[in-house]
């Protein structure tokens, strides 16, 4: 009998929240008043296999504020199911209580407030922490890691992500898979690989010029007296999302037929449990699970959702385990005869202030960041703000950089990538060159400038929204919507590729967009090979520092129907 899965049940009096001031000491006070380490380990172990699963960690070793999504919005089969639904409705389908720890971890509703509360989130020490205490109750777990887990800081752009690397030998992972650690080049992607003391897997990476498998699609665990297979699903979509000049030598994809391949050719090995490590994005991995049979475990990511409970797709289990190591899912299985009889899920919730650092972690961590030290903790300027990166449309986050990008590039219209990374700042905080790194860091951020028709500019919104809201998941091919400023526009995302945009409005003016006019467009992240211009993180350096206090009014640019 497949068991409720658990999720921290712990709760506060609103008013308390309220009335909670200042970050730091009393935010600690506050969170173990309500919380315990014991309570959020807490486990009835059962069954006979552990997994363990990480994703999405986008190089981020200290505690973190991320605020979730406002805005995610399913189109086709996937409206209104999770993980399309955010706040008050999160709340409302998973029975949460609204203000409680699990809320605030979980939802965008009074961030900022409950944030004094409950405190950062994350910090690999306290992950590590987390996969010892699993690990002493059940020696025989698996810790996987989903990927992007190289890349989205300061100090692993400056280490090409070494720093990265070494962190997570040293918690001890078992397999992973990839998509951002791509865009170091393919060089240094193997220099990496022909390092780790585990596989680094990829069914669907393919070698581009001889059409063959080029990494292992799979490994073979005996846990617990039970044959696993894990099989590896790479980003799809590298070509696409990312520059394919950085890895000329390999091809990806979806690759159904390879995964069913693979699926079968481990059963017929003896795998009594099969797990798809998979970082093809949520809504994908809902369709692959329906399609691909033979499938136990799906441990998704990319989209960095993080869901409390299990989804079921037939017999297979979908776990989202969130990102930026704000949570670590455990999955106990019970597997007899063959089968995946049942299971027990926990996401536990990595409460920074309230989990002990692991000693040993937290040295290998500060080893890792002291020669950057100072660079790291320069304050750039302050925010009156709460900076948040993360939803279908602009995040204050991204209003910044495009009014950087803007007023540092003299430009009429801003364009900035739809990423999902990149931890938020609090009100009244100092925003330090870790903080701009952390929204910007990656390997093409030079800032073009350059002249686009109103039909280009049109065609590429087209292009990138119907990438998010195509029906069909196998065509949402990574990211959210591209990021803009100065341009305003109306989309309707229940309409087809060609239809979805329209009134787009030049905001300094007023004026409707031509299709024939030329208008200066600045922006950066261009996948073109050879793009020039200075890096983003010195451009949004520079504009932070010229206006001092960061003070974002709220965006009402984008007008979105038909969700």
């Amino acid at each position: 009998m497949i068991s409720r899965r658990e999720f921290l049940q712990a709760s506060v009096a609103a008013s308390a929240i309220l009335g909670a001031s200042g970050i730091g000491n009393w935010s600690r006070l506050a969170a173990q008043q309500v919380l315990t380490q014991d309570q959020l380990l807490q486990f009835d172990d059962f069954g006979n296999v552990t997994l363990i699963h990480i994703t999405d960690i986008h190089a981020q070793l200290k505690p973190i504020w991320f605020r979730e999504p406002e805005i995610n919005i399913g189109v086709g089969e996937a409206r209104g199911k999770p993980p399309h639904v955010t706040g008050a409705d999160f709340v409302k389908m998973f029975n949460l209580q609204p203000a409680s720890p699990e809320a605030y971890a979980l939802t965008y509703e009074d961030f900022a407030a409950l944030g004094k509360t409950y405190g950062k989130m994350g910090g690999l020490d306290r992950v590590a922490t987390v996969v010892k205490a699993i690990r002493a109750a059940r020696p025989d777990s698996i810790l996987l890691d989903g990927g992007d887990t190289w890349h989205g800081s300061m100090t692993s752009l400056l280490t090409k992500g070494q720093d990265m690397v070494n962190v997570m030998n040293k918690l001890g992972v078992e397999a992973m898979t990839s998509h951002w650690e791509w865009t170091y080049g393919t060089q240094r992607v193997k220099e990496i690989v022909d390092t780790l003391p585990f596989p680094f897997l990829g069914a669907n990476i393919f070698d581009a010029e001889w059409d063959e498998p080029a990494f292992d699609p799979y490994k073979m665990f005996e846990k617990g007296g039970v044959k696993v297979a894990v099989i590896g699903q790479a980003f799809p979509y590298m070509p696409i999302a990312n520059p394919k000049w950085m890895f000329p030598e390999y091809s990806f994809g979806i690759r159904q037929e390879r995964m069913q391949e693979m699926v079968d050719e481990v059963r017929a090995k003896g795998a009594e449990l099969v797990v798809c490590l998979s970082h093809n994005g949520f809504d994908v991995d809902r369709k692959m699970a329906a399609q691909v049979q033979g499938i136990d475990v799906i441990l998704t990511g990319h989209t960095h959702d993080a869901i409390p409970e299990p989804v079921l797709v037939g017999q297979t289990i979908l776990i989202a385990s969130g990102s930026n190591g704000k949570f670590v899912s455990r999955v106990d299985l019970d597997v007899r005869d063959g089968k995946m009889m049942g299971f027990r899920h926990k996401l536990i919730p990595i409460f920074s202030d309230v989990i002990t650092p692991d000693a040993e972690m937290a040295a290998v961590i500060d080893g890792e960041r002291e020669p950057f030290k100072a660079q790291l903790e320069e304050e750039i300027g302050t925010t009156e703000s709460l900076l948040y990166r993360r939803g279908n449309f602009n995040g204050t986050w991204d209003d910044l950089i495009c009014d950087a990008v803007r007023s540092e590039r003299d430009a009429q219209i801003a364009m900035s990538p739809g990423v999902r990374w990149g931890p938020s700042v609090m009100p009244g905080e100092a925003i330090t060159r870790e903080d701009i790194h952390n929204a910007t860091s990656m390997t093409y951020g030079q800032v073009y400038r350059t002249e686009m028709t109103g039909e280009t500019i049109n065609t590429i919104l087209e292009d990138v929204a119907d990438n998010l809201f195509n029906t069909d998941p196998y065509y949402q091919q990574g990211g959210d919507m591209v990021r803009v400023g100065g341009l305003g526009y109306h989309i309707d995302v229940s309409q087809k590729i060609g239809a979805r945009i329209s009134n787009m409005t030049l905001l300094a003016t007023g004026e409707a967009i031509d299709a024939s006019k030329s208008y200066t467009v600045a922006g950066w992240a261009s996948v073109n090979e050879g793009t020039e211009g200075p890096q983003i993180w010195d451009v949004l350096e520079s504009h932070i520092r010229k206006i001092g206090t960061v003070k974002i009014e709220p965006n009402t640019s984008v007008v979105v129907t038909g969700a």
